[in-house]
């Protein structure tokens, strides 16, 4: 039987968040490579519902800029509660029929699959209301699912339950399928009579219950991937949880992460099988790294693609391309647009920035390669540096194929130094280098006898 699909997803992302204390709207805080709304996002949709509503107040210009796909915001002018946020949502969807599903913004681990099967449950029924419950050691502040004999009662807020009610450790997440008819007339019947002065989306499992239609409950196989976040401490928490997951998910299909608790791999980044990320390692954005490749220890890359069988050790990248079987680190710095080919060397203490650096070519260490194109087996001697701003302009340097520049260069672009030429050591080249010619940019050594004697007596004995 294929897996049914809503009609509407609603995400419920207006609260302020006044407990993360942040000028940042709450469901806009980042895990794992995304906020937690844009993880919600990406779960709801994975259903391919026809509509992706999300419900917007506090701080509704940021959260609406962070909208993908076909996620559309509509605003909640007052935070009148769940249920209002809901009905302003519905509005906008007058006409449909068929399930709604209705997600909070701030539940970064709920996954496709839970949403999946909790619409399928609430068609295979033909419920009115299906919710997810989950049960947990700690049930303080959520609203406890009361049962009787013939299933789901109601939902109780925190605030609004009697001392008996408090003991249950079954809990609503906040996360519903409803039929769109009986939605619709429910929320109209919804009133403000509770300790929050509010409109709860929960009474709706209430008077659907009142009205003989059919309340069903899902529970959650995994309790944590239906937890939210009020405040930065249960963030972090929900940020090692998805940790957790993603570095099992990898090491499950043949990732060796050599220590899991010091790793941290965000949720977009592709790992091919028999890769190795040692410990203090952290893969962010999309970063893709290819079967064979070493990373770290204490490496980290945003946005970058490793070649196979390459090694990034002790490094940071941010945009680069790293080709098969290179070599960068220890302590080196790739900036964006960089390009290594196949075999390249980005050796210690480099920093390289916007340069295309050909197959076998060695850049060994202490250098710094800026605005440059290299070509293939070529050498470029400690200490060198190219230097490519002006104050006014960025220039580029280009060196050819079996190039050998020399210690302690500085290579002043717009400049080229054409195939198989070389450079002598501590020259500054500020003209082209024709292919196969030596150049020296240097003045002649001057030695001066009996210098320190004259000039700086009892500093030593000098040899006679």
């Amino acid at each position: 039987m294929p897996s049914a699909r809503p009609v509407a997803v609603i995400v419920l992302a207006a609260g302020e968040g006044t407990r993360m204390r942040s000028a940042t709207p709450k469901v806009l805080h980042p895990l794992g490579g995304r906020t937690m709304l844009g993880h919600v996002l990406h779960a709801a949709e994975a259903l391919s519902p026809e509509h992706l509503v999300v419900v917007v107040g506090h701080g509704r210009e940021q959260v609406t800029a962070a909208l993908t796909g076909k996620a559309r915001a509509v605003v909640q002018e007052t935070q009148d509660g769940t249920g209002h946020a809901v009905r302003v949502a519905l509005d906008t969807l007058e006409h449909v029929e068929g399930t709604v599903l209705v997600v909070p913004g701030d539940a970064p681990l709920l996954t496709a699959a839970t949403l999946q099967g909790l619409v399928d449950a609430h068609e295979r029924t033909q419920a009115a209301t299906t919710l997810l419950t989950a049960k947990v050691a700690d049930p303080t502040g959520y609203g406890r699912v009361v049962r009787d004999a013939t299933g789901v009662r109601a939902i109780v807020e925190q605030k609004d339950a009697d001392p008996q009610t408090l003991l249950i450790d079954e809990v609503g997440t906040s996360v519903y399928a409803f039929a769109a008819g009986p939605l619709r007339e429910a929320l109209g019947k919804l009133t403000t009579a509770n300790a929050q002065g509010e409109q709860y989306l929960t009474d709706v499992v209430g008077l659907h219950r009142d009205a003989g239609l059919t309340v069903g409950a899902q529970l959650a196989d995994d309790p944590d991937e239906t937890r939210g976040a009020n405040d930065r401490v249960q963030l972090a928490e929900l940020a090692r949880l998805l940790r957790d997951r993603i570095v099992v998910a990898h090491m499950r299909a043949g990732v060796a992460v050599l220590d899991p608790q010091t790793v941290w791999i965000d949720a977009d980044v592709t790992l091919e099988p028999d890769v190795t990320v040692a410990p203090n390692s952290q893969l962010h954005g999309r970063t893709v790294v290819r079967r064979g490749a070493v990373i770290g220890p204490d490496t980290t890359l945003t946005d970058c693609e490793v070649g196979a069988a390459a090694t990034v050790l002790k490094s940071h990248a941010t945009g680069a391309v790293i080709g098969e079987q290179a070599t960068v680190g220890p302590f080196t710095y790739l900036r964006p647009g960089t390009v290594l080919g196949p075999r390249a060397k980005a050796g210690a203490y480099v920093e390289v920035k916007n340069a295309e650096v050909g197959a076998d070519t060695k850049l060994p260490h202490l250098s710094y390669v800026g605005d440059a194109t290299i070509g293939e087996r070529s050498n470029v001697g400690a200490g060198t540096i190219f230097v490519n701003y002006d104050g006014h302009d960025k220039h580029r340097t280009t060196l050819g194929d079996d190039v050998r520049i020399g210690s302690n260069n500085s290579l002043v672009a717009p400049v080229t130094v054409a195939d198989g030429a070389y450079t002598a050591a501590g020259s500054a080249i500020t003209q082209d280098v024709p292919a196969g010619a030596l150049a020296v940019a240097r003045e002649k050594q001057t030695n001066i006898n009996g210098w320190v004697a004259r000039k700086r007596p009892g500093k030593g004995d000098v040899p006679a």
